[in-house]
């Protein structure tokens, strides 16, 4: 049985850019704790917001018409605090809230060698820590899922706590 902690999003554009909130800024420091204790024998996985130029051309950029997480510019970035733990992580970029190919790819590795607890932290709780939260509980239902109050942010704080009350309501444990 092995562990998997998943970091979402921790990037330029949503800590102190385009996206970005004093919620998220406030967050690094607990983020930064998190993976400099995380057990020697846990999987990281980062996931990145990866979007092209046509962005504001996407459904996506019709209903959240702000450029963000464009591939290959400085708010697309991982932020420094994290880049070295980022560096020796597999990074998933994802074109969307929920990353399928995430889910597949612990999906494989769950049927080779039961996980036994897969943690997300990162941004944003109310969007895309919940939506790969819920992928992984579907794909993996007997598997333990955990999502770190402190270690994520929400677009605003309402939604932030609302997001955490529906993960709760589908058994993912928030600690």
């Amino acid at each position: 049985m092995k562990n998997v902690l998943i970091v979402v999003d921790m990037q330029k554009d949503f800590v102190n850019g385009a996206l970005g909130t004093p919620e998220a800024q406030a967050i690094v420091p607990a983020v930064e704790t998190y993976l400099q204790n995380a057990a020697s024998d846990t999987e990281i996985l980062f996931t990145r917001d990866t979007h092209s130029e046509d962005y504001p051309t996407t459904r996506e950029g019709r209903h959240l018409p702000v450029p963000h997480c464009i591939r290959d510019t400085d708010g697309w970035q991982i932020i420094p605090e994290l880049l070295p733990y980022a560096e020796k992580a597999q990074i998933i970029d994802k074109p969307t809230f929920g990353s399928v190919a995430l889910m597949e790819k612990l999906t494989k590795e769950n049927e080779a060698c039961p996980i036994n607890n897969i943690t997300l932290i990162g941004l944003c709780t109310d969007i895309c820590v919940i939506s790969n939260a819920m992928l992984l509980k579907a794909a993996m239902p007997e598997t333990d899922i955990t999502v770190v109050e402190a270690c994520c942010a929400g677009v605003t704080p309402e939604s932030h706590r609302n997001a955490l009350e529906s993960m709760k309501m589908c058994q993912i444990e928030v600690v």
